[in-house]
């Protein structure tokens, strides 16, 4: 590999987005220790946020429980603003959310995000294990969760409301978590817009999400209660960067593999690119029903890599690209990030003081 030029910084800012894998052969334990240490590099190499997934009942995933994590990685860390990619709403009392993420603005003044979404984050029967009460299926009253939820943040609520006394008692107050929308369907981009919140388009799950940008743009309603002004917009993307192309699709062949097998029902712990390029080469894509949809992946070298995020950056006009990816091997992730940094000649900052800019 040649010697790279100096890069200089985009016009965008850059994040990371953690989905806790856990390595065949390894602990769930050992994953959300891996996350703590990729935070702190993330952090060390100028990465503007870090947020954390939320899946239940799966082998290959630990982040089960987001806001613990937030909480951890924001104790390791110092500067870099920590959050939820995201909280699934439908699982949770909107105002047990909200003291929750109260007590950690409190705890980290100006650095957390609570991005939310509507998506449940695993199968139907994990999501009706995760209800409190299960005599019925919970409704699907998002918009009106989404809601109950800022109001508690803004303070929001209609007098007559019989909870309207509960936002006061916060225990994070003055400080409050940024809220952001998450999502991937058109319902997100409007709720999104019609709140007034930034809005993070999983580009990863629905490459096809330039539409949604539009629809978030265009009824976008700037309220007194945000701190926003104008829409704000990040896209998450799937990206692995290597010290070449060849490796950088070797270290795919684990999250493909994880995929393909997700769509079948089957559910497993992150295989090694060994394995993983095993099972491919016997089980190559076929386009059949169940088939794993080849979602957008930017794969390659460092010059490759930046060029794919500037492409997809201009292609939503994105004021952020937040970057997830899994592998089989932590040390491999961090080196990606390392990569990614240089290309794009990321300022590692050695300033104690927060980030305390919300968007």
């Amino acid at each position: 590999m040649g010697v790279m030029t100096p890069a200089s910084p985009p016009a965008f800012r850059l994040s990371v987005l953690d989905q806790a894998p856990i390595a065949e052969g390894s602990t769930g334990g050992q994953a959300l220790r891996n996350s703590i240490d990729l935070a702190q590099n993330a952090e060390a190499l100028g990465f503007f946020r870090y947020w954390l997934a939320e899946h239940h009942a799966t082998p290959g995933l630990a982040s089960a429980s987001p806001e613990v994590m937030v909480s951890a990685v924001a104790s390791a860390t110092r500067r870099i603003r920590v959050g939820t990619g995201g909280i699934m709403l439908p699982h949770y009392s909107p105002f047990k959310v909200a003291e929750t993420f109260s007590m950690l603005a409190g705890l980290f003044p100006g650095r957390i995000d609570l991005g939310v979404g509507r998506a449940p984050g695993t199968d139907g029967r994990t999501a009706y294990a995760l209800q409190r009460d299960r005599r019925e299926r919970a409704p699907d009253d998002f918009p009106q969760q989404l809601a109950e939820l800022l109001a508690y943040l803004d303070d929001r609520m209609p007098e007559d409301h019989p909870f309207a006394t509960l936002a006061r008692t916060l225990p994070g107050r003055p400080d409050v978590p940024a809220p952001w929308l998450l999502g991937s369907s058109p319902d997100s981009a409007n709720w999104a817009a019609e709140t007034g919140l930034p809005y993070c388009i999983a580009d990863f799950i629905n490459p096809q999400g330039v539409p949604l940008a539009h629809r978030y743009r265009s009824g976008f309603q700037a309220l007194e209660s945000r701190n926003l002004s104008a829409p704000y917009l990040m896209a998450a993307v799937w990206v692995i960067c290597a010290d070449t192309d060849v490796e950088a699709e070797r270290l795919a062949a684990s999250s493909l593999m994880l995929f393909r097998l997700l769509h079948r029902g089957e559910l497993i712990a992150v295989p090694t690119p060994e394995d993983a390029l095993r099972f491919l080469e016997r089980d190559p894509p076929t386009g059949a029903p169940g088939a794993t949809r080849r979602r957008r992946m930017i794969l390659g070298t460092p010059e490759t890599v930046r060029a794919g995020i500037e492409a997809v950056a201009a292609e939503y006009g994105a004021d952020e690209i937040m970057i997830v990816n899994i592998m089989h091997d932590h040390d491999a992730r961090r080196r990606s990030y390392a990569l990614i940094a240089e290309a794009f000649g990321l300022a590692a900052s050695d300033a104690t003081e927060p980030n305390a800019v919300f968007v």
